[in-house]
């Protein structure tokens, strides 16, 4: 979810001569690294892991997130933007996002949704080139700015129009206080901190948040380690905090937690005692970040997506060059 490699955009010229003529292995080698970047891995194999993750969660999940991420490298490919970035995937993985949030929350069987997602993973890319100029002034990454701006457009005004909304109802509600039971049961306790990871794609089931652990842990197993740094930090906060146990069970309020402990040791900032102690304070604030989040979007319809980790991500690494004791990557 960086652009460590720049954000540079290449030469124009010959920029679908470039595609036509790459292998079908190298292009789907790189589609599979854009699937893993959603969890910052530049790899293949956890790539082909998190698909069938996908595919095991619904097989119009995972065709619409392999869609989302071919149409943003191939677009990515056509605009003659920076080789380097896209075959690390840099230029995939918001596709890969968009196209399984349209899936979620427009419904995959409907052809104004398929041509929706083509339309936003290829804009997607465009989104993405803009923010790495601005951002890199201050050497802060895109994360995934790009696919939370189309999707939350998306979803705040699909509703709008007719053959683009198929839900039968409006998603707005009104902000409610927290109810029901907040203790958690031992089944609910596990499911959570698996499905933490499974719902950063969307997918709440804890057998494919195991699969989506087990990808990250091929490609990194540092960055395994900090994803369950992240997911049993949100737990705890959680449960400190009081928040209701079914929601708590879904992984909803720590899916951003897993992402942002990631970013803050070992991806943008170098592993160490200290930058551990940095992570789980990140991980706990994404977590409250979540809940205000899904009170914040709730009345317009939309969903907090991983606004919290970008937000709370920009904030924690931007400050790095100042903390003496940390260290960017």
């Amino acid at each position: 979810m960086s652009d460590k490699a720049g954000p540079g955009g290449g030469s124009g010229g010959g920029a679908l001569g470039r595609l036509e003529n790459r292998p079908p292995l190298a292009f789907g080698t790189e589609v599979l690294r854009g699937i893993a970047q959603v969890d910052f891995m530049p790899s293949a194999l956890c790539g082909a892991v998190f698909l069938a993750a996908l595919f095991v969660s619904g097989w119009q999940h995972g065709v619409y997130g392999l869609l989302g991420a071919a149409v943003a490298t191939a677009t990515a490919h056509v605009l003659g933007i920076e080789h380097a970035l896209v075959g690390a995937g840099l230029r995939g993985f918001n596709g890969c996002l968009v196209g399984t949030g349209f899936s979620v929350f427009l419904g995959p069987g409907h052809w104004s949704t398929f041509l929706l997602a083509v339309f936003a993973s290829s804009l997607v890319v465009v989104v993405t080139t803009a923010l790495a100029i601005m951002l890199g002034t201050w050497d802060v990454p895109t994360f995934t700015i790009p696919f939370c701006l189309v999707t939350t457009v998306m979803t705040v005004g699909a509703p709008g129009f007719e053959k683009a909304w198929h839900q039968g109802h409006s998603l707005a509600a009104l902000p409610a206080t927290a109810s029901g039971r907040t203790a958690l049961t031992w089944d609910q306790t596990w499911h959570a901190f698996l499905s933490s990871f499974g719902q950063i794609f969307f997918m709440s089931q804890w057998y494919v948040g195991l699969m989506f652990l087990i990808g990250i842990a091929l490609a990194n197993r540092l960055a395994a380690a900090m994803a369950c740094v992240g997911s049993a930090t949100a737990l705890a906060v959680a449960v400190l905090l009081g928040a209701p146990a079914a929601e708590v069970g879904q992984g909803l309020l720590g899916y951003n937690a897993v992402l942002v402990a990631m970013a803050l040791c070992g991806v943008f900032v170098a592993p160490g005692p200290w930058s551990l102690v940095y992570a789980i304070g990140g991980a706990g604030v994404a977590t409250v970040v979540t809940s205000a989040l899904d009170n914040i979007v709730a009345p317009f319809g939309g969903h907090a997506l991983t606004w919290p980790f970008v937000l709370t991500a920009v904030v924690f690494v931007a400050a790095v060059p100042s903390i003496p004791r940390l260290r960017r990557t």
